[in-house]
């Protein structure tokens, strides 16, 4: 079986906006890529109801995995209902189990708004307990072996819900495939549309590629680049396995002066 690397994000297009770059270079690097949303992005319009909504941004959910490459996971619960509890950990944990994967690329722990911080959480929750025989997962779901690294993308608008500086640990070098990144976005037309309508034409296409030059140039020096932290390995893996930074090299940069990298 192929490694694989599993993205996961709170709402439909969260994937394509802060870690589309790097999932496209693991892919590239030879990883079996995976994409989910714990959301379906039921509350993501202002002119459709909750259900005609999360079918549409489901038909672009599955529109932009097809642009990254990747194998499409169904979303768990409507936008606004991410809460920390048992079953939707243990549901999450069986789709982990089944992936099992070698990388997993999450939300940061401290973001803007409660569905992310959440899916972040639940995403650790499940990936600690994928070994568990114990853990019942929900559909029953054998456990299973091996290590897994997981890493942290940077929150939206790079700031902590208090407006402190998020700093990345390192790090990537995008800008090989920040096109192909801004495709996928672009699949989520109908969110573009509702914020072109209050902030300006191509405006959400347009804060991704802002936010992806100022990371580049801040801790780059790169044209585009998206940040990262590395989560404790302590539960998951040996403290020196740290597979993106081998699998992507000198597309790497350690962007903490004074730490050293584990690559």
């Amino acid at each position: 079986m192929s490694k694989a690397v599993f993205a996961i994000a709170a709402h439909p297009d969260d994937i394509e906006l802060m870690m589309g770059g790097t999932f496209l270079l693991l892919a590239r690097a030879g990883y079996e890529p995976h994409y989910m949303t714990l959301a379906n992005g039921s509350c993501g319009s202002a002119e459709h109801g909750p259900a005609e909504t999360a079918a549409i941004r489901a038909r672009e959910s599955r529109e932009a995995a097809k642009a990254l490459g990747a194998a499409y996971h169904e979303p768990l619960v409507d936008d606004l209902m991410i809460y920390y509890t048992p079953e939707l950990a243990a549901r999450l944990c069986a789709i982990v189990r089944r992936i099992n994967p070698e990388i997993m690329l999450l939300p940061s722990p401290q973001d803007y708004m409660e569905d992310h911080t959440n899916t972040s959480r639940l995403a650790v929750t499940a990936a600690f307990c994928r070994g568990m025989p114990n853990f019942a997962a929900i559909p029953p779901t054998q456990a299973v072996a091996g290590e897994v690294a997981l890493y942290h993308a940077m929150p939206w608008g790079l700031r902590d819900q208090l407006c402190n500086e998020i700093r990345p640990d390192f790090v990537v070098d995008v800008s090989s495939v920040i096109e192909q990144k801004r495709q996928a976005l672009a699949c989520h037309r109908s969110q573009k549309q509702w914020l072109d309508k209050s902030q300006g034409v191509d405006s959400y296409l347009a804060a991704m590629m802002e936010m992806a030059a100022k990371v580049g140039k801040k801790y780059g020096p790169f044209k585009y680049a998206e940040g990262w932290r590395r989560h404790l390995p302590l539960g998951f893996c040996a403290e020196n396995f740290d597979p993106l930074t081998i699998a992507l090299g000198g597309l790497v940069k350690n962007s903490r002066k004074g730490r050293k990298s584990n690559g």
